[in-house]
């Protein structure tokens, strides 16, 4: 490997991507055990790599030199191999302050809570210090260096600002979270260094409460920027951090059709996905594929209820999970909460907004098999799609016009 990442877990990781972006290079991902580490540090057969969880501590006594600002923080997440002389840096505090500028996230005399103690919790850290927040606290289960979640919910609720940097939420499991916010009535934005799923439980929860919450994608571009200036010992022009999170956004973020059934939503999608190249998905489809039956067949046989648990766990289990995909739901997929949930933390919701009156009723759809049927399903339905939307598109239009407003919607 001449450049790359090494880390324990790495099957979450878009950081080869974004740096073969930046340069002409190849970067590699390496996973590592931790009996292995010391002989790979110490065989030095790299250029320069980048560290991650849980070696940005770990790494540090193998290394010659590090950085005064890197030492101050206790972490290293870049390394450089000069003439076999290892040299330590620290970009994750330059990514997660543009981070924090792009977002316009203000910490200066704020209490904030940090929830982690690894690597980048001290980054964190450092970062409120530089920031003068008027407190800090880290949090961990153990309360190591710092308090206990415990103590969290019983003196700290006053919190105004919160950064989590545990994987508590990352890809692959992405239902947990390390706090519940529902207490925090003082809070006025969060942070999560996690950017798979783009949009975590906690990010989620904190934007259902108006919050400003944002995903640490915009840090894990900006620090790979810093990174490769020591990599290459170059200078990258500091615009090319927008440019390339702008294009990781619209490459990883799916595309997600909602509205009632006859719509068009699978018409649209199969379009999009080919002129796109990405691929399609049908949450109706899934369900046949998964249990063996349609959803009719599902409905008519076990009830409703029966139907949506169905429909819930294709969606967590497979849709919510999924990258760079056009995705068409059920008609009723949006009302449960949890589904919405699950769909935002990787995609975009657009509302193909089909007039009542063109609405067709068949026999395949039991929930809206007559006209009355589909009135009542359209009333009760119509308020939560525009409400969940994050784009509405009138759908008595031209397909090619719709496909054009999703597109110029997503930057694509």
């Amino acid at each position: 490997m001449t450049y790359g990442l090494i880390g324990e877990k790495l099957g979450h990781s878009f950081s080869k991507e974004i740096h073969e972006q930046l340069t002409d290079y190849t970067y590699d991902l390496k996973e590592i055990a931790a009996q292995d580490l010391q002989c790979f540090i110490k065989e030095c057969n790299f250029e320069a790599i980048n560290v991650t969880v849980p070696y940005k501590q770990v790494v540090m006594p193998y290394l010659d030199e590090i950085s005064p600002r890197a030492q101050a923080i206790g972490a290293v997440n870049t390394v450089v191999n000069r003439n076999g002389k290892l040299y330590g840096y620290n970009t994750d505090i330059l990514g997660m302050a543009a981070l924090l500028d792009y977002h316009k996230i203000d910490i200066e005399n704020k209490k904030v809570l940090i929830l982690g103690s690894g690597g980048t919790a001290h980054t964190a850290y450092a970062l409120a210090k530089e920031k003068n927040a008027a407190q800090v606290l880290m949090v961990s289960r153990g309360g190591k260096n710092g308090i206990t979640y415990e103590q969290v919910y019983k003196e700290h609720i006053d919190a105004q600002i919160i950064i989590n940097t545990t994987p508590c939420g990352m890809y692959p499991n992405m239902d947990a979270s390390p706090l519940d916010l529902s207490p925090f009535n003082a809070l006025e934005g969060v942070v999560d260094a996690i950017y798979n799923p783009l949009r975590t439980e906690l990010v989620l929860q904190a934007q259902s409460k108006g919050i400003k919450a944002v995903g640490g994608l915009y840090m894990l571009v900006a620090q790979a920027v810093y990174a490769i200036q020591f990599f290459l010992d170059c200078t990258i022009e500091l615009s090319k951090i927008d440019e390339i999170y702008g294009k990781m956004v619209s490459q990883k973020e799916n595309i997600v059709l909602i509205g009632m059934p006859s719509c068009g939503k699978s018409t649209i999608g199969k379009r999009l996905a080919k002129q796109l190249n990405r691929p399609f998905y049908d949450t109706d489809e899934l369900i046949q594929k998964k249990y063996g039956k349609t959803p009719a067949e599902i409905i008519e046989n076990e009830g409703e209820k029966a139907f949506r648990d169905c429909e819930s766990k294709v969606i967590t289990e497979e849709i919510a999970k999924l990258n760079d995909a056009v995705i068409a739901t059920g008609g009723g997929a949006i009302l449960r909460e949890e589904n919405v949930c699950q769909l935002k933390k990787n995609g975009r919701l657009f509302f193909i907004d089909r007039p009542l009156d063109l609405l067709m009723t068949t026999k395949d759809r039991p929930l809206s098999a007559d006209r009355s049927a589909l009135e009542m399903r359209y009333k009760e339905r119509y308020p939560i799609y525009c409400a969940v939307a994050d784009r509405k598109i009138a759908s008595a239009i031209d397909l090619d016009i719709i496909c054009k407003e999703i597109l110029k919607e997503m930057n694509l």
